[in-house]
């Protein structure tokens, strides 16, 4: 459905605002969920890159995440701080460290999943599989439509 110009703009008639008020209502959920690990949703990309990958250097998990190295830079202090991460020295380049997950969040980690899928569940509670793959389909297609 597309807007109207020459009709008075009402948000709750477009599916952009209903995409957003699930966004915000879904992170919230999620966050929630996590607190009691010590964890939020921003860690996630991290964790999972360095889950998969075993130790990475910090522009590494910057590209593996598509964000900005200060970006990446903040969040890994953020992390580090809530004892998720630890820094290894480069030996090659002084200027570099690598990256890895301590212990106790390698060990949150299947917990973590378990309540995220339990936030998808929740979400999804009612809807069909045809529904959910069309449902993901179309917002694919809007993602592509707005990169």
């Amino acid at each position: 459905m597309k807007a109207k110009s020459n009709l008075q703009w009402a948000p709750e008639t477009q599916i952009t605002f209903w995409i957003n008020q699930a966004s915000r209502l879904l992170t919230r959920t999620f966050e929630h969920h996590l607190r009691p690990y010590n964890f939020g949703m921003a860690y996630l990309p991290v964790a999972i890159a360095l889950e998969e990958n075993g130790e990475m250097q910090q522009k590494q998990l910057a590209e593996y995440a598509g964000v900005e190295q200060p970006t990446m830079a903040a969040l890994l202090v953020r992390m580090e701080r809530d004892g998720l991460i630890t820094r290894r020295p480069n030996p090659v380049d002084k200027r570099s460290s690598y990256i890895s997950l301590t212990r106790q969040a390698q060990l949150a980690l299947p917990k973590i999943k378990e309540k995220l899928y339990e936030v998808v569940e929740q979400a999804s509670s009612g809807m069909t599989e045809e529904e959910c793959g069309l449902l993901q389909s179309s917002l694919q297609r809007m993602i592509k439509n707005l990169e």
